[in-house]
């Protein structure tokens, strides 16, 4: 199992996956704004378990956003 993780500290822009959704570690899943720049998260290889905010929600520097397994 492996978690997505925040890389900075902002509000959940947009989401781009559901939960049983393949991903592979080119997909941009979740975008992260902070100070009006936009960060990708990127997924990892293969189907989401789990997503642990919504658009619109603060987080946090190394913040678990989703779990892939």
């Amino acid at each position: 199992m492996a978690d997505l993780i925040s890389t900075i500290s902002g509000k959940v822009q947009e989401i781009n996956i559901k939960v049983g959704d393949a991903i592979t570690e080119d997909d941009e899943v979740i975008i992260v704004e902070a100070m009006k720049m936009e960060t990708v998260i990127y997924g990892e290889n293969g189907t989401v378990k789990e997503i642990l905010v919504k658009e619109g929600d603060a987080v946090e520097e190394d913040q678990v956003l989703a779990t892939v397994e």
